[in-house]
């Protein structure tokens, strides 16, 4: 299976593209810093990596008509304009690309396609303009004319009712649901071509909060494996309640538990402790106030960040065991947005940083590439709109 990507950052959605088996045709991203860490690592040969067609480009001026039919165009446009930690200022904001996706659907007519962004875009500030975006990627071919508003678009899109040529769902999800040691609230859009003759359902959850604390407070497995003591305290005032009803109930939950920080970063050892390890590396400077408190260990992360005004919650650290914070190495951070631990960043801390706070981690990626790759090959011929 093909794909075209747009808006490819350092590669999360990328990585869980191309072990669902899609091949990419064209890869595109405007940012230099992204490029050269996606560069970086084709030239090492690192598996996955070592074929994509990654393009420095504005994808304003990409001519997509070139690869027509292909079986899917994934991306995740910019997120700042909705984002909650960003400047609101929605398809106001010059940064906003969904016109962009809208265009590579209408020019390209994939069999399918798979669109990422934060939770932001579900805002009730934002509802017209998402209507807006999911009608015009239901119905490429009715086009936003010169001088015609979006308001009046939208309308004459509404009263398109039997023109759909894509069916579309949109699903709101945490990364940690599906193995991502991260809780990353966002939206999934996706697409199938309607010659396909289905309607796209999300892959099932895997990993569950209550498997977590089952492991933790009611067998105590979790604990045992990482060779140390549960807290004293016991479980948080929000979670005392669940365990009690799962000690009562006694039926093991038969998912599996969310991946925690510790988890996620087994094995790291203290950062510079190890050689082979690339971007293990202690960044100095880290502090906790009110409102800005790190990550626990013994949960998923808080979403990374990255930040038009810093990191106002103190996503990019972790809380010790010993009640210290440290921020996150460039490796431990790449571990929470699932990227292998051969694939190397090159550049600052900070920006490293932020290219993984603008991350899809590959865990989510992965299992909804891996559901749309049921579709596709359920039905292998092109679709009529190629």
């Amino acid at each position: 299976m093909e794909s075209v990507e747009l808006f490819t950052g350092c590669g999360g959605l990328a990585l869980g593209l191309s072990k669902a088996g899609f091949r990419s045709l064209r890869m595109s991203e405007w940012d230099k810093h992204s490029v050269a860490n996606i560069q970086h690592n084709r030239d090492l040969g690192l598996s996955l990596v070592k074929n994509w067609p990654i393009h420095r480009e504005d994808v304003r001026l990409v001519d997509w008509s070139a690869y027509g039919g292909v079986d899917l165009v994934s991306g995740g446009p910019p997120c700042q304009p909705f984002s909650i930690g960003g400047r609101h200022r929605g398809n106001e904001d010059r940064r906003d690309m969904w016109p962009e996706a809208v265009r590579s659907v209408r020019e390209i007519k994939p069999r399918a396609f798979l669109f990422e962004n934060v939770r932001g875009l579900l805002r009730p500030g934002f509802a017209d303009y998402l209507r807006w975006v999911l009608q015009s990627l239901a119905k490429p071919s009715l086009k936003q004319e010169d001088g015609e508003s979006r308001e009046s678009h939208l309308r004459r899109l509404d009263s398109a009712e039997h023109e759909a040529t894509y069916c579309i769902r949109l699903v709101p999800v945490n990364a940690a649901d599906f193995g991502a040691p991260q809780k990353r609230h966002r939206v999934i859009i996706m697409g199938l071509h309607e010659d396909l003759g289905e309607w796209p359902t999300p892959p099932r959850v895997t990993h569950t909060r209550d498997r977590l604390l089952w492991d933790q407070w009611v067998t105590g497995d979790y604990w045992r494996m990482h060779g140390i003591h549960p807290p004293r305290s016991g479980p948080k005032k929000l979670d005392s309640v669940l365990v009690e009803n799962l000690r009562s109930a006694m039926i093991e939950p038969k998912s599996k538990a969310w991946v925690t920080v510790r988890d996620a970063i087994s094995g790291l050892g203290e950062p510079g402790s190890r050689h082979d390890t690339p971007n293990h590396i202690m960044q100095h400077g880290a502090r906790a106030y009110p409102g800005h408190t790190g990550s626990l260990l013994d949960e998923p992360a808080k979403a990374l960040k990255a930040g038009v005004h810093g990191v106002p919650g103190g996503e990019n650290m972790m809380l010790l065991d010993s009640g210290e914070v440290r921020y996150f190495t460039v490796r431990e951070a790449a571990r929470l947005q699932g990227l292998p631990d051969d694939y190397e960043f090159i550049g600052s801390w900070s920006e490293n940083m932020r290219q993984l706070g603008n991350a899809v981690p590959r865990q989510l990626s992965e299992a909804f590439a891996r559901q749309m790759a049921k579709y596709l090959r359920r039905s292998p011929l092109k679709s009529k709109a190629a």
